[in-house]
């Protein structure tokens, strides 16, 4: 038990890779808070956590909406008394050659990937502050934080943002034992890349099969896909580590498509 009585919030926790790492640190013995969108969604994850013998709640949190992220943590706080480590998972995808985004998917994006995760930082930071026990603040980044792709230009930029934060949060929360990291995912073919293939495939006038093989899988060693269980083991990592010798760091998980 790993995890055992820590209170963890993991965004965008409803579906996806965020649903696994909730699983997972609810296995590992974790209060775990299903923040997402939709309450019902939410609630329904939460649920399914609580019969399997967890220990889990659901918030709805929209991590643009400042008021609405620090009504979700002050829930948490009020419920299970603080918060141990953050999950800023929540995100979405466009994609546009850069001269077809609008303006305002431009900001969308930003406000998701940025904002949220600026956001839901500040609210949980000084809980950790607060507890004398230190804490865990792990980004969802992606191999995007470290290398760029066609049409992708925000989501490119938010998650090298990422990397920055997760930097000066290591360098400001090291003193009180709050460690920051980031984790940079491969494609996982959960519903958010599964929606990219035909849309990749218009654009780039290839088939959607070429897109996985050609665009997606090309520079991994072995041509598989990331999992949601691959990342989640990672998120474990990064939320057990007992100190603060591994902060401010990004760990690629891409089956070899970066290497550093």
């Amino acid at each position: 038990m790993k995890l055992q009585d820590k209170v963890c919030i993991v965004t965008g926790a409803a579906s996806g890779i965020g649903k696994e790492i909730a699983t997972v640190y609810a296995r590992e013995g974790a209060k775990v808070v299903i923040a997402d969108l939709a309450k019902d969604a939410a609630q329904a994850t939460a649920d399914a956590l609580t019969a399997a013998g967890g220990q889990a709640m659901g918030v709805a949190m929209d991590v643009t909406d400042e008021a609405q992220v620090n009504a979700a943590v002050a829930e948490v706080v009020a419920a299970w008394g603080g918060v141990d480590v953050l999950v800023s998972n929540a995100g979405i995808q466009i994609v546009h050659p850069i001269e077809e985004f609008s303006y305002a998917e431009w900001k969308k994006m930003l406000a998701i990937h940025l904002d949220g995760a600026f956001l839901t930082t500040k609210a949980c930071i000084p809980h950790m502050y607060r507890s004398g026990r230190g804490g865990s603040i792990i980004y969802m980044g992606s191999v995007h934080s470290k290398e760029a792709s066609v049409l992708k230009a925000p989501y490119v930029t938010a998650k090298h943002g990422l990397i920055g934060l997760a930097k000066t949060i290591a360098k400001e929360g090291g003193k009180h034992g709050v460690r920051a990291n980031v984790i940079c995912p491969g494609f996982v073919r959960t519903p958010l890349v599964e929606k990219q293939i035909p849309e990749q495939a218009q654009t780039l006038g290839i088939s959607e099969d070429d897109v996985v093989k050609k665009v997606m899988l090309k520079e991994t060693v072995d041509g598989e896909f990331t999992t949601t269980a691959d990342v989640a083991e990672v998120a474990l990592l990064f939320a057990s580590f007992p100190s603060n010798a591994l902060t401010g760091q990004s760990l690629v998980v891409s089956h070899g498509w970066f290497m550093q």
